[in-house]
């Protein structure tokens, strides 16, 4: 008898109620919405380069046709790109002007992030304030004194003029003080029981253990670096110095443009961020975590 009674109790417990019952189906409802939803923004997404890569692949006559697949897909558009122009002496621009600016907005971002997260002097409060304020400037503002200040440096049409004013900016300083004030102090108090000094401590100790987010910093800024084109473009005038967004420009007229040799263009210029983001996705989902950045 008291087993017949405890198995009830069981059964009437492992039963669904309708509660639970409406619970499920409301989760579940609530979750072919958002996998509809999240579909439809990853196609929203994704039609651009859908159409970039459309575009690459159609002759001069289909350029202008609102169809996604060509008619008679050609690579010579590719071809076209490079003899053309000297794309690839634009690529090769952009990606040493791209790595230059990478490694030295990294070292400098976490040389100043962290002394002014960890070191004691007079004034670093106002100093931060000062780095903090330059990002609520945009480039197009102070375009045009930093193209004067430059030219009278007599760094225009140089590779320094590309890399030296973009490579000193306070969004690396920011993010990495903002990381070093959440560092364990634990890990440099056993460093100065050693003896070591700041240098030391900076180079042995918080350096390496900085390697996640000195990565994805760096990424993020190789990915804005390859992708700038109003700096560039203003500050080169030596078609020799133009990096491969200025280039994919002389494609497009003052009346239009070549739409096929512009989304090939496209398509090449595309490729090394794709490829970035292929091998480095974590690291950029975690420079956006960290930095706040949406897309």
């Amino acid at each position: 008898m008291r087993a017949t009674t405890a198995d009830q109790i069981r059964v009437r417990h492992e039963r669904p109620t309708s509660e639970s019952l409406q619970r499920r189906r409301s989760l579940r409802i609530s979750t072919v919405i958002a996998l509809v939803l999240a579909s439809v923004l990853a196609l929203v997404q994704l039609f651009p380069l859908l159409w970039m890569v459309s575009g690459a692949l159609k002759p001069p006559e289909e350029a202008t046709s609102s169809s996604l697949i060509p008619e008679s897909p050609t690579l010579d558009n590719i071809v076209t790109v490079f003899t053309r122009i000297p794309f690839a002496r634009y690529l090769a621009n952009s990606l040493g002007v791209s790595v230059a600016v990478t490694v030295l907005l990294v070292g400098f971002g976490a040389m100043a992030g962290y002394a002014l997260a960890r070191l004691r002097f007079r004034g670093r409060e106002a100093i931060f304030a000062m780095f903090f304020s330059t990002l609520l400037v945009a480039l197009p503002v102070i375009l045009v004194p930093l193209f004067y200040v430059v030219s009278r440096m007599g760094l225009t049409d140089t590779y320094a003029g590309l890399i030296l004013p973009v490579a000193f900016t306070a969004f690396p300083v920011f993010l990495m003080r903002q990381f070093y004030l959440s560092f364990p102090r634990e890990l440099e108090e056993a460093a100065d029981l050693d003896g070591a000094g700041y240098l030391r401590r900076f180079t042995r100790v918080v350096l390496p253990l900085s390697k996640p987010m000195l990565a994805s910093l760096g990424v993020i800024t190789f990915l804005a670096t390859w992708n700038s084109f109003l700096w560039p473009l203003t500050v080169a005038r030596d078609r020799d110095l133009w990096v491969v967004q200025v280039g994919i420009a002389t494609f497009q007229s003052q009346y239009g443009g070549e739409w096929n040799l512009i989304m090939a263009a496209s398509l090449l210029a595309a490729i090394p961020t794709l490829l970035v983001f292929l091998f480095l996705q974590r690291q950029i989902i975690e420079s956006i975590k960290a930095s706040g950045l949406k897309g």
